[in-house]
């Protein structure tokens, strides 16, 4: 058995289930005390937790209780992990489509990328990059917005984490300019959960699209990081069609309408299309 695979795995785990636990305490507004009080444990455990050490089974259940989480395990065989497609048409015909935008520029492109910083591990769904200008792309794709809290972990973990683990495996010191994008299904559920959720989706994603549009025409951006947030349709509708995407302002624009009613209905189109 190879110790360093097991360490690996477990500070995986840690990374991600401290992670949840300190969203969680954030979201309620408690103190690091006022949480190790109400689940019976001390203070500084509870920073351990947060901090990505992993701890005791009771430990994460007692902190799972009192922040109205439920602790589940699960054994998964890697070697039986099905593709994306298979799963989640609309989702995988994002980064299909996304692929195919940035395909003729020649960037370093990886799709459902797996990366690991210290206790933090993930996936990013499209990561692209150009060594010449140092710069990175991280797309996040959703077709369906059900737990923003959710959401904007996942996706704020990446934010901080990916860059660096990917510049290493690269070669490279660092990046000089991220360019992360939440990127959604342009749905009339997607528009609905954007406009019901406005004001914090401006928070995790203040910036406008620029960056984005920039890697489009094969100009990625020479520095700085941005945050932001487009609906996509990954259908090309001839050469007519020239708007594949909206940004967040576009979104929330009350006269903005949704290329497709709802997830089935994308699902539908993408098939007829040969997409799914």
């Amino acid at each position: 058995m190879d110790d360093e695979l097991i360490a690996r795995d477990l500070a995986a785990i840690g990374g991600h289930l401290g992670l949840l636990v300190r969203d969680g305490r954030v979201r309620i507004r408690w103190t690091l005390t006022r949480l190790a009080a109400e689940a019976g444990v001390s203070r500084s455990l509870v920073h351990w937790v947060e901090s990505g050490h992993p701890v005791s089974i009771e430990t994460y259940v007692r902190l799972g209780r009192v922040l109205g989480r439920r602790l589940e395990v699960n054994l998964t065989d890697p070697r039986a992990r099905t593709s994306g497609r298979a799963e989640d048409p609309a989702h995988a015909a994002l980064g299909e489509s996304e692929a195919s935008l940035l395909r003729p520029w020649a960037f370093g492109l990886s799709l459902d990328e797996p990366y690991q910083h210290y206790q933090f591990a993930g996936r990013a769904d499209l990561v692209a990059w150009d060594l010449e200008r140092a710069a990175l792309l991280h797309l996040e794709n959703r077709t369906r917005l059900p737990n923003l809290q959710e959401a904007a972990g996942s996706y704020n973990a990446k934010r901080r984490w990916l860059a660096p683990a990917l510049a290493d495996r690269l070669g490279i010191r660092s990046f000089r300019s991220q360019t992360h994008v939440l990127v959604g299904l342009w749905s009339a559920e997607m528009l609905h959960a954007v406009r019901l959720r406005a004001e914090s989706l401006r928070a995790i994603c203040p910036d406008p699209a620029d960056a984005l549009l920039g890697w489009l025409r094969g100009e990625p951006p020479v520095g700085g990081v941005t945050s932001s947030l487009v609906l996509l349709d990954p259908i090309r509708r001839g050469r007519s069609d020239r708007r594949r995407l909206v940004d967040l302002a576009v979104a929330l624009d009350p006269n903005t309408r949704p290329r497709y009613r709802g997830y089935a209905d994308a699902v539908e189109a993408l098939r007829a299309a040969g997409m799914a």
